[in-house]
């Protein structure tokens, strides 16, 4: 922990994660206005603010990398909109800003990363080349990530396996925000899920998925900005359905999607990214968490396949077959499709003016 590293208090950017309920109150709209930034200045913006509050430019750089992705893929919710909550965990002194995250080989096909109390972003990019390098020999492999602070989207790290030609698959926990089916109180949370089909040549086909009925980012992005979500979303502090956004995260609880099969799924992630990976589950991730506002220390599994491999030669041939007839039927569209049309763009990113201002402040 460096000398810049320091006591959080509770303040407005914070609020923005801190998982403790609060007494709901009306939204209130906020400034809507926006500034536009070259994907440099955000990129630049990101690492001058993680390392005025403790960081090193090696993680700097790393989380620059995953949350600059997601504003230039037009993802809001899991771009500069977390920033805040990375600088809450640093400067409480709960995460490693200078973490060397270092692997344990157990088999030729499965590896273990210890985070070193660090951010997950350099975890992860350390521990994918490996990862690769042993699913291209063995045909399947794993990288179980621990002791690490995971609080963005997972497609990074299922794309960059897409890329070398591998199917990828993570999932990760945080801290209770959902509720299981058939009740209203939380036990998990929102358990996303990632999955990485190559396609040479072509985008990946890629879905990056909460098994909630929606993330809490994404809700916390509406009860800011007074956006009503679907009615299945949440329920409010007294158990009834809500649209309003502000009243789930006030108190509220976030559904699962789908009812007794998302469930399903977030109990099947529980068991795989803590269970397997020997972390934290979300209810002990919950209580051993400061709720300083940053994200909680937990794991995630990483898996990888190789179709060359498993499948044979005419693998991608095969495959593409399939999804560019299921792509050819009228109407669907296939998932990531818009992130990628939106990240090929050169054009500057809109960024919410008062959330820079804060962002500003917060590196001064």
């Amino acid at each position: 922990v460096t000398s810049m590293q320091r006591s959080t208090t509770r303040s407005d950017w914070s609020k923005i994660c801190d998982l403790t309920p609060r007494p709901h109150t009306p939204p209130v709209l906020a400034d809507m206005s926006t500034t536009t930034l070259s994907l440099d200045e955000i990129h630049s913006l990101i690492c001058d603010c993680l390392v005025a509050n403790g960081c090193d430019d090696e993680n700097a750089a790393a989380v620059a990398r995953t949350i600059g992705g997601a504003e230039r893929d037009g993802a809001a919710a899991h771009g500069l909109f977390r920033l805040p909550g990375y600088v809450a965990s640093l400067r409480s002194g709960k995460v490693n800003g200078c973490a060397r995250p270092t692997c344990d080989p157990l088999t030729l096909a499965a590896l273990r990363m210890n985070g070193d109390d660090g951010f997950a972003p350099l975890a992860i990019e350390t521990g994918i080349p490996m990862l690769a390098e042993a699913a291209h020999v063995t045909g399947l492999a794993v990288l179980l990530i621990r002791n690490s602070f995971h609080f963005a989207a997972l497609w990074p790290e299922v794309e960059a396996l897409a890329e070398q030609n591998l199917v990828g698959l993570a999932c990760t926990v945080h801290t209770p925000m959902v509720a299981p089916f058939g009740a209203r109180s939380a036990f998990f949370s929102t358990n996303p899920l990632a999955f990485a089909y190559p396609r040479p040549g072509q985008h990946p086909y890629v879905f990056d998925m909460a098994t909630a009925a929606m993330s809490q980012g994404d809700i916390r992005v509406a009860a800011r900005d007074g956006v009503p979500v679907a009615a299945d979303v949440g329920v409010d502090a007294d158990g009834n359905a809500t649209s309003d956004a502000a009243a789930i995260d006030d108190g509220g609880v976030i559904l699962p999607f789908g009812g007794f099969k998302g469930s399903a799924i977030a109990t099947m992630i529980e068991l795989l990214a803590a269970g397997v990976v020997g972390d934290a589950f979300s209810y002990e991730a919950g209580e051993r968490d400061n709720r300083d506002g940053g994200p909680a220390k937990g794991g995630e599994l990483i898996m990888a396949l190789s179709p060359r491999l498993l499948a044979g030669s005419d693998w991608s041939e095969h495959s593409d077959g399939f999804l560019s007839r299921l792509e050819g039927m009228d109407g669907v569209r296939l998932p990531s499709a818009r992130r990628f049309s939106r990240r090929s763009s050169p054009d500057g990113r809109e960024v919410n003016t008062a959330l820079l201002a804060e962002i500003r402040q917060l590196t001064t």
